[in-house]
């Protein structure tokens, strides 16, 4: 299954400058993982903002939200989830 996932961080900026290199140290190291086993096969940078869309493909909604809620910065996050279907027009689903 495939899923459109838009992810935009707020990080305290009172947060602790040793915590925060932490978070996203460890957040660098999951997301990668999970980009070499192909559960998240994209992710995009928004320009200007401390967000990305990303594409997962993953086996079921609960994997989805396994995935999304063991990353790191999830604490610091709002995570906008659209499930995607193969469109009639694509001419490589054919």
């Amino acid at each position: 299954m495939l899923f459109h996932v838009r992810m935009d961080v707020h990080i305290p900026l009172d947060l602790d400058a040793d915590v925060r290199a932490d978070v996203v140290a460890r957040e660098r190291a999951y997301s990668q993982e999970l980009q070499r086993s192909g559960k998240w096969p994209h992710i995009w940078r928004i320009v200007g903002e401390y967000s990305n869309v990303s594409i997962f493909d993953v086996a079921s909604n609960d994997e989805l939200h396994d995935l999304l809620s063991g990353l790191p910065l999830f604490p610091y996050m709002d995570i906008a989830v659209t499930p995607l279907a193969t469109h009639p027009s694509d001419i490589r689903a054919g």
